[in-house]
């Protein structure tokens, strides 16, 4: 329900001059991550129009008038990636709003970090010549438009430690998995190997991680034992919490 100023602020209002202030516009940038082929990898566009033509980005655009953040968000997900907001983990990262981070204008960025399993990159869409996944210990920060390396690697933090104290990496898997695929979730993303067996013990021994399915994986072309397959389970956190090698 919209709410009804009272009579005297609706008269202070009337009068409110909002020039008073520069107008500055609001955009959404997504760090979408997968893990893809055993890499850590981040979705990039290759911008076709100024400024930075020509160089790298993150996907996102222009917050329009009639709509909310999340709303603006779950539109630039889906339009220039392809990824549908019910398959992948989707939070706000944080605000970005360095005076002289666009040419153009005053322009806050709202990014977003999304964890999504691993598929193919979208065709390019408007505004933009190519998209493409990159390895995230390839990417140059500095060469991204805007102050999108400064984003990326404040969303590629956020994953790494959010691997620690939730059960996220399952966002980067099938709903199905192997253990084996979920521990090479976690050295991709934490780029260390990790000991098979005591990742085993951890992870299925952690209250509410994981949940058996109730059949094993299809045999591989090798043959040999067939794993145990799993889904996530309900917890919110992992207690204990899985601590990254140091």
């Amino acid at each position: 329900m919209t709410r009804q100023p009272p009579p005297d602020e609706a008269a202070w209002l009337a009068s409110y001059d909002p020039g008073r202030f520069p107008p500055f516009a609001v955009t959404v940038d997504m760090v979408l991550l997968t893990v893809r082929h055993g890499t850590f990898s981040v979705l990039l566009v290759e911008r076709d129009t100024h400024p930075f033509r020509g160089d790298l980005a993150l996907p996102g655009g222009f917050v329009l008038p009639d709509e909310d953040l999340d709303a603006a968000a779950v539109r630039r997900l889906e339009r220039e990636t392809g990824v549908r907001r019910d398959a992948a983990h989707v939070e706000q990262l944080g605000a970005f709003g360095a005076p002289d981070r666009d040419p153009r204008m005053r322009v806050v960025s709202v990014a977003y970090l999304v964890f999504a399993p691993d598929l193919e990159a979208p065709s390019p869409g408007e505004g933009t010549r190519s998209v493409s996944w990159f390895a995230v210990d390839e990417v140059d920060g500095v060469s991204l438009a805007f102050d999108h390396g400064q984003v990326l690697a404040a969303g590629v933090e956020r994953a790494r430690a959010k691997l620690e104290y939730t059960p996220l990496a399952a966002a980067f898997v099938g709903p199905e998995f192997t253990v084996g695929e979920l521990r090479r979730v976690y050295e991709a993303v934490w780029g260390h190997p990790l000991d098979p067996r005591n990742f085993h013990r951890k992870v299925t021994g952690t209250p509410d991680f994981l949940v058996p399915v109730g059949h094993p994986a299809p045999v591989g072309p090798g043959g040999g034992r067939p794993a145990a397959l799993f889904r996530r389970g309900p917890a919110t956190a992992l207690r204990p919490a899985m601590l990254r090698p140091s």
